[in-house]
């Protein structure tokens, strides 16, 4: 697995599966968000797998997935509110961890200056420069 800290509580990584739970409850996460439709996947990594194998680790599992093609406002909102009251530290995945941080980012706009952002996300091996205009603005529905 290739998890990236994104903030102190807030970490990505590319594509998880169900034999990488245990590894995830030891590093301490105690929740897991998926940001990837299963119709990218096959069956042994679709949300249901992973969500099984999660929870037998006593780790809270949440679904969030869309594309780049939904990620709307109203998934920044959800996103934002589910890093605000899921149990940390928390562990967001897609594909490559782009989309989660990309979303990540755009939850962050409007409370953390956008050049700390972006030097977050930076940090990580992810290049969210491509969103400095919206990362000024608070992001709301």
């Amino acid at each position: 697995m290739d998890i990236k800290r994104l903030t102190p509580t807030i970490s990505v990584s590319p594509q998880i599966g169900p034999d990488h739970a245990a590894e995830i409850a030891a590093a301490g996460f105690r929740t897991v968000i998926c940001n990837r439709p299963d119709s990218e996947n096959p069956p042994e990594l679709h949300a249901a797998q992973i969500r099984a194998a999660v929870e037998a680790e006593g780790l809270t599992f949440l679904e969030l997935p869309f594309d780049s093609r939904s990620l709307t406002v109203d998934v920044v909102v959800k996103l934002r509110e589910m890093f605000q009251s899921a149990e940390a530290p928390v562990l967001a995945y897609c594909r490559t961890g782009t989309r989660s941080t990309n979303a990540w980012a755009l939850t962050q706009a409007g409370s953390i200056p956008p050049q700390d952002i972006i030097a977050a996300a930076a940090a990580a091996g992810y290049d969210v420069s491509g969103l400095a205009p919206y990362l000024a603005q608070t992001i709301t529905a």
